[in-house]
């Protein structure tokens, strides 16, 4: 077992709300966390046919056999059933009554915000971060966590990844793609996917990516729209402020996780892998999600950003909060450059001075520094 550290906010939001949503992708240990966190609640999968007809044809019925709640998986199928569900916690009144668990982002929400604005909590539970694994004693090198990813079952099962993410990514086309968006060419997609992932940390153009998989830009945007609410890749805002006004304003394009933007490339093992000119970039990937594992593990929103001006001068992400920025250059070198510092010292000089500024390069080597220029080195798995 894998402890998660989500696991504590589950069980705070569920003293306050009386429903709680946990979403996030498949196999990311939605119904593992939920059945640990609540065993005394009945699990029910709303993708058994049985149970799914049951709810809905008679809905009134199905959620009257739950006296005390339950945790209702991959409810945003049937998404009727939250209407009846705001009756039932309206008048019981009770925190933490149901737990929902589903795999779909956009259409979970839209759904739930229609009938169950003030009565539900979010947890997005996204594979596990560095420090669940580290934990889990499941952290070795690197490069090996880029090629194996963050997913528990092949993790803490042992599969060899080269057979699990194939599977992983056939059976998310043929489900949840055709739940989403009726597409007839999957052939299609699977090439659009693959195109994606070879534009992993780079700015989103659109254009190209219509062009190279001979699509228009209505069809780009939409399945774009499908791999985000699917928890398949990941767009890292633009940094938005005074500091430059000639800023980039696309985002750039991060898979939620390492191992299946690896599959999708056609890699095989770790030792191609460290030769890939995508090493960098899945690097920057990497702790770009894991830093953002640590804002939702924690309840908290997405504050992740990039910055770049369009004479080329870039960081790779930032942190924004309210009284403070933290900005951090990612580099796949295990030796301290001067050259990594250049980005952080550029943006230092345009920072508002009204908010507190953290720098840090985070980088593949072992040492802590603490440079005289406010400039902190920190190893990867100890970034923040």
């Amino acid at each position: 077992m894998i402890h998660r550290v989500g696991k504590n906010k589950l069980k705070q939001l569920a003293s306050k709300f009386r429903v709680v949503a946990v979403v996030g992708p498949r196999q990311s240990g939605k119904t593992t966390i939920c059945k640990t966190t609540f065993p005394r609640k009945p699990y029910v999968s709303l993708e058994n046919p049985d149970i799914a007809e049951f709810a809905t044809v008679d809905p009134k019925g199905f959620l009257k056999q739950f006296k005390n709640g339950a945790i209702l998986d991959e409810v945003q199928k049937l998404p009727h059933l939250f209407s009846y569900i705001q009756q039932i916690v309206d008048e019981n009144n009770k925190a933490g009554f149901f737990i929902l668990s589903g795999s779909n982002n956009f259409l979970m929400q839209e759904s739930i915000s229609q009938t169950l604005a003030g009565r539900v909590a979010y947890l997005h539970l996204l594979p596990c971060s560095l420090k669940e694994l580290k934990k889990a004693k499941l952290l070795s090198d690197y490069q090996s966590h880029i090629f194996s990813g963050a997913y528990p079952e092949p993790l803490y099962r042992n599969i060899d990844t080269v057979d699990w993410y194939p599977n992983y990514i056939n059976t998310y086309v043929e489900r949840d793609v055709r739940q989403l968006k009726n597409i007839t060419d999957l052939a299609l997609f699977m090439k659009f996917l693959r195109l994606c992932a070879g534009r992993t940390g780079q700015i989103l153009n659109m254009q190209s990516l219509g062009n190279d998989c001979g699509i228009d830009a209505k069809t780009v945007q939409a399945w774009l729209y499908i791999l985000q609410s699917s928890y398949i890749i990941y767009l890292l805002r633009p940094f938005y402020n005074n500091y430059n006004k000639r800023i980039i304003k696309a985002p750039k394009l991060y898979f939620y996780d390492t191992g299946v933007a690896c599959s999708l490339l056609g890699l095989q093992n770790v030792e191609q892998l460290a030769f890939h000119p995508s090493i960098g970039a899945l690097f920057e990937n990497m702790m770009i999600i894991d830093l953002l594992k640590q804002r939702l593990n924690n309840g908290l929103q997405d504050n992740l950003y990039y910055w770049r001006d369009k004479t080329g001068n870039e960081l790779d992400v930032l942190l924004d909060t309210a009284i403070a920025v933290t900005a951090v250059e990612i580099k796949a070198g295990a030796t301290m450059n001067s050259d990594y510092q250049k980005g952080l010292l550029y943006f230092k000089d345009l920072a508002d001075d009204n908010k507190k500024l953290k720098t840090i390069i985070c980088y593949t080597g072992s040492v802590i520094q603490n440079r005289s220029n406010g400039i902190e080195v920190r190893p990867w798995e100890k970034i923040i």
